[in-house]
């Protein structure tokens, strides 16, 4: 069972920072601006042989009408309600303000374990006078915290671990399969993931870059044990003008780099756009398997061969993705949604399939005998051998004569006969050309 340590405060008070020291990682975005994060963002800890997660949350403004921050607030409460824990983060430089009195207020009415990191204590020494002021929030002894050089963090994570129950122990065989959840701004990300996970676990907006940083959040159904992970929408390069923008579109590389699957998230009333291939070609670079996810389907108008075409589009337009399957679904309506696991089991299940070399032998035999290899001059190319050298996504490496006379149309031919006879649907295949005489990696 996983439990839980939520950090709070209002905005601008080094909340992502201090998640970040803690987790080890740099998950959350920092910047110098308030209200960057705006999602629950949850990050491992491990201290004193216990494991817990960190949650990283928006600031709170209590009394602010807007509907971001309103927005914001609420993810904040469902991060203390779901907590056993909680860091209420504040600024030794500001001091006590109305503000942290409301969220201190919020913190108690949960009735959960508190303590106050006042956060920028920034000087060794002494114990600065100021923090005095901070016993006003009635949350206990506060502590003194820089989260910039990590003063103080071995107190909280010792107060984190003494509120973590004893069963707080790392799974030894994680079978969790990783999904990044990407695609350009506004198709619909957010929305599919709270109507996956059944809750309101990211803001949904209207408003293009609402989501920031990649968000993890676990699910576990009769199909199995799944980290959906939220991707801000990556924009043009030439469109991302501040830092913040920027940051977001890296945390979404990485989390391509880090997932088993990449579901590819493409507006069905826009269709594939100029953005939609880059994004596409990201995931088939890094060699994840990938579904094409198509959203908003409950909006466009139907007849009997609109599916057909659509996909038609969009084989057309993603040329260099063919092996991924198209799945058409609703976020908003739920339509098709309960489909997404099976689809993901298969394509993971695919991109890490092992073929044995007998087997891929015979398949060369068959397909050099049906087409001859390539020839130039007068000298024709001679394929020894094909072996598989890894997975995820399926690497075959072939042995010849001349790896000049291997054309990489004669390559596609044969990717194309392991894909007829061995299946590797929704997985990129890798195949490197060795000359007789290189050395096997």
């Amino acid at each position: 069972m996983k439990h839980y340590v939520a950090i709070v405060g209002r905005p601008n008070v080094g909340k992502s920072m201090l998640f970040n020291k803690l987790t080890g990682c740099r998950t959350a975005i920092v910047e110098d601006t308030p209200g960057v994060t705006r999602d629950r963002i949850y990050g491992t800890c491990e201290w004193n042989g216990k494991t817990f997660e960190l949650i990283d949350t928006g600031g709170i403004e209590p009394t602010n009408s807007d509907d971001m921050l309103r927005f914001m607030r609420r993810q904040a409460e469902i991060a203390i309600e779901t907590a056993d824990a909680v860091i209420l983060v504040t600024d030794v430089k500001v001091g006590v303000t109305a503000s942290d009195l409301e969220v201190a207020n919020l913190v108690k009415r949960s009735k959960k374990p508190a303590i106050v990191a006042v956060n920028k204590c920034d000087t060794v020494g002494p114990v600065n006078p100021d923090i005095y002021e901070f016993y006003d929030l009635g949350l206990g002894d506060p502590v003194e915290v820089s989260a910039i050089h990590g003063f103080g963090t071995g107190d909280l994570l010792d107060f984190c671990a003494a509120h973590i129950p004893d069963d707080a122990l790392a799974d030894p065989e994680d079978d969790t399969v990783k999904v990044a959840i990407v695609g350009k701004p506004n198709v619909g990300k957010s929305s599919l993931l709270n109507r996956i996970l059944g809750t309101e676990r990211t803001i949904v907006s209207d408003v293009a870059g609402t989501t920031r940083d990649a968000i993890d959040s676990d699910f576990e159904n009769e199909h199995g044990k799944y980290c959906f992970i939220d991707t801000a929408g990556m924009r043009r390069r030439s469109k991302v003008d501040d830092a913040i923008e920027k940051y977001s579109n890296m945390r979404s590389i990485q989390a391509i780099d880090r997932a088993d699957v990449c579901l590819i998230l493409i507006d069905a009333n826009d269709g594939v756009t100029e953005q939609d291939t880059k994004i596409a070609g990201l995931a088939h670079e890094a060699g994840k398997a990938s579904i094409i996810v198509v959203n908003k389907w409950d909006l466009v108008d139907k007849d009997t061969h609109t599916m057909d075409q659509k996909t038609a589009e969009i084989r057309r337009d993603l040329s260099y993705m063919t092996y991924a399957p198209i799945l058409f679904l609703s976020a908003k309506t739920g339509q098709r949604v309960d489909r997404l696991f099976e689809l993901i089991n298969y394509v993971n299940e695919q991109s890490a399939l092992r073929v044995t070399t007998g087997m891929l032998n015979n398949v060369l035999a068959d397909a050099t005998a049906r087409v001859q290899p390539p020839s130039d001059k007068g000298r024709r190319l001679k394929i020894y051998y094909m072996t598989q050298t890894g997975v995820k996504p399926p690497h075959f490496v072939i042995f010849c004569n001349d790896s000049r006379l291997f054309h990489f149309s004669y390559q596609r031919y044969l990717e194309n006969q392991i894909r007829e006879v061995f299946g590797l649907e929704g997985t990129p295949v890798r195949i490197t050309i060795r000359q007789k005489g290189e050395q096997e990696e």
